[in-house]
């Protein structure tokens, strides 16, 4: 059984001559990792800054115990989990259910010198952190709750021109314009049914014929085995790429290629990322396994801003200003850093 670190004065001196260190804390499943660390790297833009990516991960007898029942934390890990000691960050970001035992001691572990900023909807009372960033359609209600539209992420023009790279020369067999087709799968809220996957296999192959296109297709761990078969099987003999989960992952790649990106309407990330781009973001219907009031109002909210609408059948193409939502959180964290740490001002 592993022993509780123990914080110590000396372990929370921080020296003004280093960079900001920023925690990125998730339970390591990509959705949910990818926000963290996008967070962290919107920081790291505007201020020098060190990121430590740390993992938490309970074990199978206490993984699916609610958070108030997790009255020691550090005990209940897994063993290829991350340990939480000091010396602790000057930022602590975090998402997801595994987390919040740990956020929300982070404030007394440090003495206060840490600033907790947790992701989502934590489902607790907001006062309980520094800072809440959460999704709009979330709802979530506080003083200090940052709502944005959709979810942080990793996407930048830097990041998909340098991710792009090893691409080149596979997309340079083939001719614009492209199209980048994201499919999700079933969740909670949504499925996708062999009916709904043979609909959008006709759709698709008649919008990239008529326009002469190439299809960048991928295709998620979600999706149903009958509707990832229809799906690549109706639509292979169309130019283009078909990633279906094995070797090195495309959609960076896709994105940064695409001039059209056609999203399942199940993936808020997807959807937010294809929007960072600027470029047209067609959302291609499922069928529903529950109200969606949540996805709703997220879809709602991406058509209202001007970057998405419901997919029409055709590739029509309209602009606006690519979705920025993570950079305008990390403004208004480092905003709150430098106000609660003036010793420390960035």
């Amino acid at each position: 059984m592993l022993n509780a670190p123990v914080t110590t004065e000396e372990s929370l001196k921080i020296p003004s001559d280093r960079p900001l260190i920023v925690w990125a804390v998730s339970d390591g499943r990509a959705g949910i990792h990818n926000q963290v660390l996008g967070l962290a790297e919107a920081i790291a833009a505007l201020t020098p800054t060190q990121i430590v990516v740390r993992h938490i991960r309970y074990r199978r007898l206490f993984d699916r115990w609610p958070t108030a029942l997790r009255l020691w934390p550090d005990v209940m890990l897994k063993r290829d989990s991350d340990l939480i000691g000091p010396p602790y960050p000057d930022i602590w970001i975090a998402a997801g259910r595994a987390t919040l035992p740990h956020s929300l001691r982070m404030r007394r572990r440090s003495q206060g010198k840490t600033l907790v900023v947790q992701l989502q909807d934590p489902r607790v009372p907001s006062g309980r952190f520094d800072m809440v960033i959460a999704p709009k359609h979330d709802e979530v209600k506080g003083d200090n709750v940052l709502p944005i539209l959709g979810s942080t992420h990793r996407i930048t023009p830097e990041r998909l021109s340098r991710e792009a790279v090893p691409w080149a020369e596979s997309l340079s067999k083939f001719e614009g314009p492209f199209v980048a087709a994201l499919i999700g799968g079933r969740s909670k809220s949504h499925d996708m049914s062999p009916a709904r996957a043979e609909t959008l296999v006709q759709q698709i192959r008649a919008a990239v014929k008529g326009k002469k296109a190439t299809l960048l297709l991928s295709v998620s761990r979600r999706t149903p085995e009958a509707a990832r078969a229809i799906l690549t099987e109706g639509l292979k003999d169309l130019d283009g790429i078909i990633y279906e989960g094995k070797g090195d992952n495309p959609y960076f790649a896709f994105l940064n290629a695409a001039d059209h990106i056609l999203v399942t309407e199940d993936s808020v990330n997807m959807a937010t990322e294809a929007a960072a781009t600027g470029k047209p973001v067609h959302v291609l219907p499922m069928d529903a396994r529950g109200t969606g009031a949540k996805f709703g109002r997220f879809h709602q909210g991406l058509q209202e801003y001007g970057a998405a609408r419901p997919w029409s059948g055709e590739l029509r193409t309209w602009k606006y200003t690519p979705l920025n939502e993570t950079h305008r959180a990390a403004e208004a964290l480092l905003a709150l850093y430098n106000q609660t740490h003036p010793d420390e001002k960035r």
